[in-house]
Formats: structure tokens, C-alpha cells, sequence
């Protein structure tokens, strides 16, 4: 979900709306045995969670209804062992009251997570740990330990809750044992805002046995459901006292593709339980492509007429490769460009080497690709041409083809350059100044007391380049239809309001300049990328800053800095500004880690409201090129911060590439953030260095996984 705290992406273009779940799915058979979403909606049964996990890359969102709480949840399965999530719960009998949001339900956030500790064996059963709403108000805030094990058809669960699984306290606190403080629960541990973690809550309180068995029956649709919970009501915060007449719960999942399931039960012994999940897997996502064939390979000759500007154009069309320049340097054909349309470079290189073996006579021994970015270089790849016609004439080749390929961070020197012949220009490729798209964009808002609020946009981008390290960017956004009106409630801050302005922003005109700014790259050595720029950088804020970058070729990690001094514009977002004004910049350091191919970033500066502090941000990027991240940011702000202590959030990266049918180079980002804050708010750069330098990142084989090969 896109928070009203973000401004519409520039990325959330080019038919993202018309894409959605449904039209990206792949077959994750939602419905199998011990993977159904409970009314939480992590894996579970019903108001128990199970010890099973999702399989890697798996994504649901769910809805269930057991009078009086609405449940509706986004979850996330970014390695085999861990599950995560957030949820919203709408209590139908509670408002926030009338300061707040007059007559509206009260909703609760919350933050789910689980770790699986050892996985099913023959005799042992899976076992796994976790957290309901981890921080917040922790209404639902609960701790549990549970087992798995399948026999035949029967998949059984057993588990120990605390907090809210455990209110039945079957059992005193075995780890009363250890401190008399497990003995004893607080009833709230965060503040009365939320946005806290309940550390001081954790196995702490009675304990209450639970769990369950899943029968799969023989339609292969329908699975049904028993079990006991934790719960028995007695300090749910709902308005109404909930009666439990029975602790026993009886349900079913019935699938009705693979990534629908229709979900009902009867749960407390006398309340209906109705759900929707769906899901997909984003490890897998892909989409069958209509490019254009790679072009067939052609018998060498020892001459060719050449005509460099069809070549030129052939690269760009066939292969995604824009040509700034071609030379020769004795039997070496040296190409300039920019990568255009495939995500693998390597990809782009096949094609590539198809069509220059094709134009270039049998004298041309090695093709050298010299990939470039904005204007800097990135990598250079060097492809011996027998080897590359050897490795396409049988596709076993082609792993260790690309295992020996020669890749550097630039071109490297020898001692034979000294004695070479000069380079040689065959072609200047006319420069490609400028271009435009236009396409939906969405901006949402869902989790605050006011509801659902959105804001459908026709989104136009423009850019003109004024050389290979200069250009000028251009967004203006038009709302079609939204329901911003209704954007009332504004947390509480002692803070300068330097983002709960912005539902005037958003509701203030329906036609917005978002971006008009100039951007210039450079390079300050090797392994050096800087970067300026200036103008009106996003929605809420115009100014001028600059970043660096230090990235070496192949490296896990990369340092940096970005200093901006920004000011506050206008709420009609044309050219007016108002009176604050900051500089604010941050310190990055980036990581590789090489465990589940998790990349951390940490962050430390000032941030847009003056307070001090730091971001950590973890993603992941799978095999479909879908990275999936969270962060979460703490500064100085203390009790200035609003509501909370710390902001958060969710995001998914996508390729459109995994969408259409057209290959592409281009992503769309989603995120979720619970509540729009002052405190810890960055400004929103429209080009980071790290995203424009990721070719410096060698690729991953199985990332890299479509080649194309006859």
C-alpha cells in the first residue's frame, strides 16, 4: 500500500494499475495441505497459527469478518524460514472518537512475524516461533511457540500462546522460573499512540495450550479444519463483551484457483467467520515475451560492406543496446552504449554478438561492450568471438561460456595497447535527446483514522538530455478521481510539519508539477560516481543537492553521501514556495550480505524536520527480479516524534519486465507505511546513485537466468 506520506513514484507508471494480482499470478496452489492463511493472515488455521511456511517468494493479501473485528492482511514470505507481515484489524463496536475521527471504526495496526526453528523430519515435527502485533497498541499482541507434523492426509499442529493466544492460562508461565516477572503481563507496554515495541510484554503473562488438525479430503479443493484456541475473550478490547461458548473451531478452506481461496468457519462456539485470500509467488513471476527474435547466426566472410547506422540501429531494436559510438582497434570491435530494454546485460550481449558477427568480417576476433549509465561507465565486457559462436551452437556451453567471460570495472590497459594501432571511429551515433511516457499512477492511503483514501492519476513523464551526463526531468500529475477530502486526522507533533502537510498537497489541485529538475553525473575516478542536481526535486520540497558514491567493480559494498538544502513548496504544486527551509543529508553505507541475497542499507544524517538519526533498510531480491524490503528509521525526536516512537515501513520493487510481454529495463515500487510522519522524513530523490550504478553488481546466475540461444 502506497502511504500518503510517499509522493506518487515516478516508477508507478506504464499500466501498474491494469497489471494488478490477478494478471501476474503464478500457480502457488494456495489451497495444499497446512498452507492456508489463518484469519491473521499468516500461515495458520484460524485464530491459531502452525509452524508451516509459505514457499520462498510466496505473497497473500487476506480478508476475514468474525464479528465484531474485520481482519485485513499483507504477508510475506522473503526467505524459507521466515514469514512476516503487517495487518489491519477494524473493531466494528469501537470508534476512534470524535477528536479523532468522529464516527469512524477504530482500526488497529500490527506486525506479525515468525521464524521457523528446525523443519519437519521423519520423527520430529516443524517448529517455529513468533509474534502477533509485535508493536503499537499490541491489542492483539501475542507470543507463541508452536509444532507441526503431517501424517497421510492429517496435518497436526500444537503450540504454547502468550498474550493474546494465552488469556485462557491453561498453565502458569514456565519461565516464571527463571524471573518472577514471566509470572505477570502488563496490559499495555507502548504508549497510547502506538508505533513501540512491547519488549517489557514478551512470554510474559499465563499460558494456554493450542492447536489443531487440517484434513485434506479427498476433493482435492476442499480441506476442513478443528481446533482449539488460546483465547478466551475475557480482555478483548472491543466495546462489547464477547461470549465464548466453546474454545473449539471448526472451519474450512476451499480453493477455488490456485491463487484463490474462500475461507468460513464457526469460531467461539456461536459467531460466523467468513474469508478471501489471495496469493502469488513473486520468485517466479515472469511473463512470456513477444521481442523480437534474436537474429540467426551468418557464415563469417573475410570482408563485409559495412553500414555502421544500420548496425547502430539494430543493436538499439534487436538487442536493447544504445550506441554512442563504434571503433576498431586491430581485430577488436569496441562498442559504446547504454543497456535499454533487458534487465541482463548478458542478455543484451547475445543478442549483441549475434548482430556484430553477422556485419564484421573473420578479422575481428573479440567484441568489447562498454556499458555506460547517464554518462558514467559501468562495466566492460569482453567476448571472444569463437568461444561465444562455440557456446551458441550448443546451449550446454553457455554456462561455462559465461563463466569465462572477461568482465572489469573499465577498460584495462596492457602492455600491447602501447604497440596497438590507435582506436578507430566508425560511428557517431546521433544523440536521442528526448523522451516522454504517459501512463496511470496510484496514490493510497489505508491504516489511519480517516480510511481508505486514494487518488487515481494520469502521470506524464518527459525527459530531455542535453548530453550523455546531463539531463532534464519533468512529471506532472493530473487526478482523474479521489477521495482526499476526507483526509482529516493529523497526528499530534512538536515537530515542523514537514509531512503531515500532504493531503493539502494532494487535494489542493487535481493538475501538479511533481518534478522539474536538472540532473548532471560525473566521475571523480575509478570506482567514483558524483552526481548534482537541483529544481523542484518532489511534491513537497525544491532545492539543489548533490551525492557521491563510491562503488568498486564487483564489491559487496558501497559507501556514500548525499547533502541537499531543500525548501517547502507551495500546496497547488506549481512554482510557489513557503518559508521552511533545511539542509539535510545522510551518510549510506550498502552491503551486499551474501546470506538469502539480503542487501542492507543503513543510513545516518539529519533528516527533513532537523532530528538526528538513522535508517536501516532490508531487501531482498529474488530470482524474478521482485525485491521485497523493510525499513525503519529512529532519531532524537523522542516525544516530538508524533505518533510513535520510530517510523517503518513495507515495500515491493518490481520489474515491469515480469508484467508485460515487452521486455524492459523499467520498475514500479509499492509501499506501506502505517501513519504519516513528521519525524525521521527523507526527501525523495528522483535518482539515487546506487540504483543508477547497479551494473557494477556483478550478475547473479540465476537472476540472469533467460538467454538467448538457438
Amino acid at each position: 500500500m502506497q502511504a500518503l506520506s510517499s509522493p506518487a513514484r515516478h516508477t508507478l507508471r506504464r499500466g501498474l494499475l491494469m497489471a494488478g494480482l490477478v494478471g501476474i499470478a503464478v500457480p502457488v496452489h494456495a489451497g495444499s495441505l497446512g498452507q492456508g492463511h489463518s484469519d491473521f493472515g499468516g500461515i495458520g488455521l484460524m485464530q491459531t497459527p502452525t509452524a508451516r511456511m509459505a514457499p520462498l517468494g510466496h505473497f497473500s493479501a487476506s480478508w476475514s469478518r468474525t464479528a465484531p473485528y474485520r481482519r485485513y492482511g499483507i504477508f510475506f514470505q522473503p526467505t524459507e524460514w521466515l514469514e512476516g507481515g503487517f495487518r489491519y484489524v477494524e473493531i466494528e463496536d469501537r470508534l476512534f472518537g470524535e477528536e479523532i475521527a468522529g464516527d469512524r471504526a477504530y482500526l488497529d495496526k500490527g506486525f506479525d512475524i515468525k521464524l521457523r526453528l528446525w523443519q519437519e523430519s521423519r520423527y520430529l515435527p516443524e517448529l517455529a516461533v513468533g509474534l502477533l502485533d509485535a508493536g503499537g497498541t499490541t491489542l492483539f499482541g501475542a507470543e507463541y511457540l508452536v509444532a507441526s507434523k503431517r501424517w497421510y492426509d492429517l496435518d497436526f499442529h500444537l503450540g504454547l500462546g502468550w498474550g493474546y493466544l494465552g488469556r485462557a492460562g491453561d498453565m502458569s508461565n514456565p519461565l516464571g522460573r527463571l524471573d518472577d516477572r514471566f509470572y505477570d503481563r502488563p496490559r499495555f507496554a507502548g504508549s497510547s499512540d502506538g508505533g513501540e515495541l512491547s519488549l517489557s510484554q514478551m512470554f510474559r503473562g499465563p499460558v494456554a495450550w493450542f492447536g489443531g488438525v487440517e484434513y485434506q479430503t479427498p476433493w482435492d479443493r476442499l480441506l476442513l479444519q478443528v481446533e482449539v484456541e488460546g483465547n478466551d475473550y475475557s480482555a478483548d478490547r472491543a466495546e462489547s463483551d464477547l461470549e465464548q461458548d466453546s474454545r473449539v473451531n471448526l472451519g474450512a478452506r476451499l480453493r477455488l484457483t490456485d491463487n484463490v481461496e474462500l475461507r468460513a468457519g464457526w469460531q467461539r462456539g456461536n459467531t460466523a467467520m467468513l474469508g478471501v485470500s489471495l496469493s502469488t509467488n513473486l520468485a517466479g513471476l515472469s511473463q512470456i515475451k513477444r521481442d523480437p527474435p534474436p537474429v540467426p547466426l551468418e557464415e563469417a566472410t573475410a570482408w563485409h560492406t559495412m553500414d555502421w547506422g544500420e548496425v547502430s540501429h539494430e543493436l538499439e531494436s534487436n538487442a536493447g543496446l544504445r550506441v554512442e559510438r563504434i571503433q576498431t582497434q586491430e581485430s577488436t570491435l569496441i562498442v559504446e552504449g547504454e543497456p535499454t530494454r533487458y534487465r541482463s546485460l548478458g542478455q543484451s550481449g547475445v543478442r549483441a554478438s549475434r548482430i556484430l558477427h553477422n556485419h564484421t568480417a573473420s578479422d575481428i576476433d573479440t567484441f568489447e561492450y562498454r556499458w555506460s549509465e547517464r554518462g558514467m561507465p559501468m562495466r566492460v565486457d569482453r567476448v571472444p568471438r569463437q568461444a561465444f559462436l562455440e557456446a551458441a551452437a550448443a546451449r550446454d556451453a553457455e554456462g561455462d561460456f559465461y563463466a569465462r567471460l572477461e568482465t572489469y570495472g573499465r577498460h584495462q590497459p596492457s602492455l600491447a595497447d602501447e604497440y596497438a594501432e590507435p582506436l578507430h571511429v566508425q560511428h557517431e551515433a546521433p544523440r536521442r535527446r528526448f523522451s516522454y511516457g504517459i501512463g496511470p499512477a496510484l496514490n493510497q492511503n489505508f491504516g489511519g483514522p480517516d480510511g481508505y483514501l486514494y487518488q487515481l492519476m494520469l502521470a506524464a513523464n518527459a525527459e530531455y538530455r542535453t548530453d550523455p551526463n546531463g539531463w532534464l526531468s519533468a512529471s506532472l500529475s493530473w487526478t482523474l478521481a479521489d477521495n482526499l477530502d476526507k483526509y482529516e486526522y493529523i497526528a499530534e507533533s512538536d515537530l515542523p510539519r514537514v509531512r503531515t502537510f500532504i493531503g493539502d498537497y494532494l487535494a489542493e489541485t487535481s493538475l501538479g508539477l511533481s518534478n522539474l529538475q536538472y540532473t548532471r553525473t560525473t566521475t571523480l575516478g575509478d570506482d567514483w560516481y558524483a552526481m548534482g542536481y537541483g529544481g523542484l526535486l518532489e511534491t513537497m520540497y525544491a532545492g539543489v543537492g548533490g551525492e557521491v558514491l563510491y562503488r568498486p567493480f564487483g564489491s559487496r559494498w558501497a559507501l556514500g553521501a548525499d547533502l541537499n538544502w531543500v525548501r517547502q513548496r507551495a500546496f497547488d504544486q506549481r512554482f510557489g514556495l513557503r518559508d521552511y527551509s533545511i539542509a539535510t543529508g545522510h551518510l549510506n553505507a550498502y552491503w551486499e550480505t551474501g546470506i538469502e541475497d539480503v542487501l542492507a542499507k543503513v543510513s545516518v544524517g539529519r533528516y527533513l524536520a532537523g532530528d538526528i538519526g538513522a535508517t536501516l533498510d532490508l531487501s531482498r531480491e529474488f530470482a524474478s527480479g521482485v525485491r521485497i524490503g523493510g525499513w525503519a528509521t529512529l532519531t532524537d525526536a523522542g516525544s516530538d516524534f508524533g505518533e510513535g516512537s520510530f517510523d517503518k515501513g513495507l515495500y515491493l520493487s518490481m520489474p515491469l519486465d515480469a508484467f508485460f510481454v515487452r521486455s524492459s529495463r523499467d520498475r514500479a515500487r509499492i509501499a506501506w507505511q502505517p501513519l504519516t510522519r513528521d519525524g525521521g522524513a527523507r526527501l525523495h530523490r528522483r535518482y539515487p546513485l546506487y540504483d543508477l550504478t547497479q551494473e557494477r553488481q556483478p550478475e547473479r546466475p540465476e537472476i540472469d537466468r533467460r538467454r538467448d540461444w538457438e
